[in-house]
């Protein structure tokens, strides 16, 4: 497999653009990082404002999980969350730890872990040899194992531009499958079992200090038992390329531009997502969310991840494609950091 090796070069500029086998490390150390006005950036300021973030979700009918790790330097977060659609039981945890304590992010998307803890509550993200591990041990009880295996699907790895002087390098990777249990009260799920599948998102990158997105993210059966999984968003992550893709089973088809229209004080009310090319016609119907403001002096958020179910059109070359009940994800999220 011919996968490049580092992101940033031997001239201390990244690479710009899509990486159809992803990036071995992305080795941020070696960025000539400047500020806008080209003054020369030491260790510490390389340190300090780069981000990372992991997020894996478990999709199934019957079972939806987001487990999240997010290092910000000053500070790192995690969350877990899992709902339950034939009863909406919904449960969510988060952590939080400043100076970002006992949080870890290997700098090589296929090839390492990530780590958080906070007291007795545990998240690791181990990636080797084509599959990623997923364990999350909380005080509460849950307890959370999942093999991903992405050994036979085309990740969707892209780095582009950051405001003046920054990049972003993202690598997803939808509508996998997964084996596992999760321990949830007194339920004990087996994913296989409920046919689950995963989403990975891997993002990296000296991000604009103030920025926004939108994001749409699905993974599901389809009745002729073909995996469908789709990648969206709008906001970031698109100058001059962007990160908009659908799989068809393994075969990652890329998508263009797309605009997303929802009426973000309605938080119960449909999404339309729909690209320019269009492939992607969809509508998505909101069945619950996880929200998170916070604004403090360094940092802040407005977060609102909704759980819900997507209904439309996609079409792949000849064929279209009937999309009826399928879960996924939209996100509306502002971000200073």
């Amino acid at each position: 497999m011919n996968r490049k090796a580092t992101l940033i070069g031997a001239d201390g500029q990244a690479a710009f653009g899509l990486f159809e086998h992803g990036v071995g490390c992305v080795n941020f150390q070696d960025y000539d990082l400047r500020s806008p006005m080209d003054r020369e950036l030491g260790a510490l300021a390389k340190h300090f404002k780069f981000n990372q973030f992991q997020f894996i979700a478990l999709v199934s009918p019957e079972l939806i999980v987001g487990v999240a790790i997010i290092d910000l330097k000053l500070v790192s977060k995690a969350f877990v969350y899992l709902y339950e659609p034939r009863s909406q039981t919904f449960d969510e945890y988060s952590f939080i730890q400043p100076l970002a304590r006992k949080t870890s992010i290997d700098l090589k998307p296929d090839d390492g872990c990530a780590y958080f803890a906070s007291g007795k509550n545990t998240i690791s993200i181990a990636a080797k040899a084509g599959r990623r591990q997923l364990t999350v041990v909380l005080r509460s009880g849950v307890n959370i194992t999942a093999e991903i295996d992405e050994s036979h699907s085309a990740p969707l790895a892209m780095c582009s531009r950051a405001g003046y002087q920054g990049w972003v390098y993202t690598q997803k990777n939808a509508a996998i499958p997964c084996r596992g249990s999760v321990v949830w009260g007194a339920k004990n799920i087996d994913l296989a079992a409920i046919k689950a599948l995963a989403s990975v998102d891997w993002t990296a990158g000296y991000m604009r200090g103030e920025t926004f997105w939108n994001w749409g993210s699905m993974s599901a059966s389809l009745k002729d038992g073909r995996r469908l999984g789709m990648n969206l968003a709008a906001g970031v992550n698109e100058t001059g390329f962007t990160e908009n893709a659908i799989w068809l089973d393994d075969r990652l088809i890329k998508v263009d531009m797309v605009n997303f229209q929802f009426d973000r004080y309605s938080p119960d009310s449909c999404w339309h997502m729909q690209s320019a090319d269009g492939i992607v016609n969809l509508r998505f119907t909101p069945m619950g969310q996880r929200k998170e403001k916070v604004n403090a002096f360094f940092v802040a958020s407005n977060f609102t991840q909704h759980f819900g179910v997507f209904e439309g059109l996609i079409r792949v070359g000849d064929e279209l494609i009937s999309v009826e009940n399928c879960w996924g994800f939209a996100e509306d999220h502002f971000a200073r950091w």
